[in-house]
């Protein structure tokens, strides 16, 4: 079984990662820009690569919840590709919003999708699942069932 997911715990760890480097920047801009906790506001580019990281911090929780799901229910591997696509999406946003709010957006809609995908893979894993081991049916066997007798 660890086998299996291994690919995913690395994605993991790399997520946890990347989240280390958008604090650490915060960091940086703190200093930088004079801008002393717990203060959140300051001058338009430290703000920008505080809301970079606090957005990024918001949706952490569901990519990690939603990687794991699609890569125990649905495919470890495809997962983890996903899981890659999302993180660079996140750094390309996180950069594109430190230079301007308008250097956000491309990442934004590129990051969305690919969660999309993974709420996908991770919701057709568990209804598969769900069938399998709750209603003894398995609906890709019947699937093909109905296709070979047509």
């Amino acid at each position: 079984m660890v086998e299996d997911v291994v690919s995913v715990g690395a994605v993991t760890v790399l997520g946890v990662l990347e989240q280390a480097y958008f604090s650490l920047q915060v960091i940086y801009a703190r200093r930088k820009y004079s801008v002393s906790p717990p203060t959140t506001s300051g001058p338009p580019e430290f703000e920008r690569i505080f809301r970079a990281q606090a957005n990024c911090s918001e949706y952490f929780p569901i990519f990690i919840t939603v990687l794991w799901t699609a890569g125990v229910f649905f495919s470890p591997g495809l997962s983890s590709v996903c899981g890659l696509l999302y993180l660079y999406g996140r750094l390309r946003y996180f950069w594109g919003y430190s230079q301007s709010a308008q250097g956000r957006l491309a990442p934004l809609y590129f990051s969305a999708k690919v969660l999309w995908v993974l709420i996908g893979f991770s919701s057709v894993g568990v209804g598969l699942s769900f069938c399998r081991f709750y209603l003894n049916v398995d609906p890709i066997d019947e699937l093909f069932s109905a296709f070979i007798l047509i």
